[in-house]
């Protein structure tokens, strides 16, 4: 009890005290300064197999191969740990209670951009007629109210226990029935499946240059290979279309806070819970999405309260941060008309 408190404190005192670099916003093609050349120490995170072809064939080929571990994106450990959490999905007070609070943060921001590129708003509905696709989607925590928002959401992700709690969750609010689907797989399977396989009417609608945004929330510190995701992401995602992204920075401070006294000495967290070596800094995480087509947008920094259990906004991108990145457009994005007397 006395070390969870100390770790409150210590953290609380950290939100209020940090001063880093201040948030990066900027405009596609507009400036020629890139943020990704300017930083001079990038480091190799993961020993990649280069994708030199960009043919689609040619890697949901290797994808489908069980014995190319490195074209997945699953890690069948990150499986494990959450099949053994998914009945928690939906515990305000659980495992996933900083999860539920982000909402604050991570509904709007996704909300805000997509505003910002489709003009078109319906009252009430301000992703009216956008198709998304949640990666990762967990127990349905960010996937609903993202369709209540009015958009065709797909929530998607490899543990079955986890869609079937986010199924018969979602199933309580009828008005979601129209707008909302899931699907147990992973990112690479709903990309590389053919339409006559996928099974289930409502599922037919994915697949290649389908999604006007692509969310991944506290995802890819989980993901065996992120070249994959991105590639599969840079197929999924129209032109003009968006990729919302929050995770963990690879600093010195992120493995002090989030390992070593979040898990191996305070235990606020489970140990094993995360890796270090799978957390990714918002400069690499740029260079691995730039060669797909994306260019980064925003990247904003994310803090933690644990003393209210609140997230604000800051300057600091030391440790959380969100990423907004939109693939490059060959006219500009629009939205699909809604069907008439659609709810």
């Amino acid at each position: 009890m006395y070390s969870k408190k100390f770790g409150r404190i210590l953290l609380g005192f950290y939100s209020h005290n940090t001063n880093v670099s201040s948030v990066i916003q900027r405009r596609p093609a507009t400036c020629p300064f890139s943020w990704s050349s300017a930083c001079k120490h990038r480091k190799q995170l993961l020993q990649r197999t280069t994708i030199v072809s960009s043919d689609r064939s040619v890697l949901l080929c290797q994808m489908s191969s069980t014995q190319s571990a490195s074209n997945t994106t699953v890690d069948p450990e990150e499986v494990r740990r959450f099949q053994a959490l998914a009945s928690k999905w939906w515990d305000e007070q659980g495992e996933f209670a900083a999860l539920h609070s982000m909402n604050d943060l991570r509904v709007p921001f996704i909300r805000d951009n997509l505003m910002s590129l489709h003009r078109e708003c319906q009252p009430g509905r301000p992703l009216g007629g956008l198709k998304i696709l949640d990666v990762g989607c967990g127990g349905g925590l960010l996937t609903e109210p993202l369709a209540r928002l009015g958009g065709h959401v797909l929530g998607v992700d490899p543990v079955e226990n986890s869609i079937s709690l986010a199924r018969l969750h979602s199933s309580r609010d009828p008005e979601l029935g129209g707008r909302l689907r899931y699907r147990a797989c992973t990112v690479e399977e709903l990309l590389g499946s053919e339409e006559e396989d996928r099974g289930e009417e409502e599922e037919k609608e994915a697949g290649e240059g389908s999604f006007d945004a692509v969310v991944a929330s506290e995802v890819v510190e989980h993901l065996a290979d992120l070249e994959t995701f991105a590639f599969c992401c840079g197929h999924l995602i129209k032109p003009g279309g968006s990729l919302f992204i929050t995770t963990i920075n690879k600093t010195n401070l992120s493995y002090a806070l989030a390992i070593v006294a979040a898990e191996q000495i305070l235990r606020i967290v489970p140990q094993g819970t995360h890796d270090w070596d799978k957390f990714i800094s918002p400069a690499d995480l740029e260079h691995l999405l730039e060669p797909h087509g994306f260019s980064v947008q925003t990247v904003r920094g994310m803090l933690y309260n644990p003393v209210t259990g609140s997230w604000c906004w800051s300057d600091n991108t030391e440790i959380n941060y969100a990423l907004h990145a939109v693939k490059a457009a060959n006219e500009p994005p629009h939205r699909q008309a809604e069907p008439e007397g659609q709810a």
